[in-house]
């Protein structure tokens, strides 16, 4: 289950960060052209990052020695995936841009390379 969360936490990571990781030189297409093959699954990757976040985070509250910030971003991590179903909206796109640049889209960038580095730390952490 911890790997689950971890692994929810690198890819949710990715495809909000996707923003920025696109401006990088040469492999920015193709981290692109991936994110868009997968962007279609972002759903699944919020779900399985909203209950594996909130196991632990109820483990780890109840009897655990403290809540760990893997939890927490993994939580974050789910609502920012699935934001716009929980509203029952779509995302919207009125100025034609990718939104990276200012605003929302760059707390959501950075927040999204946070993500994955809480993910790869959470990989060699022990569970125990």
């Amino acid at each position: 289950m911890a790997l689950l969360l971890d692994l929810a936490n690198i890819v949710g990571g990715f495809l909000l960060a996707i923003a920025l990781l696109t401006s990088l030189p040469r492999v920015g297409g193709d981290l692109g052209r991936f994110a868009g093959r997968i962007s279609g699954y972002a759903w699944i990757v919020g779900v399985v990052a909203l209950v594996a976040g909130g196991y632990f985070f109820l483990m780890h509250l109840i009897s655990g020695p403290h809540v760990f910030h893997f939890e927490v971003v993994g939580i974050l991590v789910g609502l920012a995936l699935l934001w716009d179903r929980l509203r029952g909206r779509q995302a919207s796109t009125e100025s034609g841009d990718t939104g990276a640049a200012s605003g929302v889209g760059l707390l959501l960038a950075v927040f999204g390379l946070i993500a994955i580095v809480v993910g790869i730390q959470g990989l060699f952490t022990p569970d125990g």
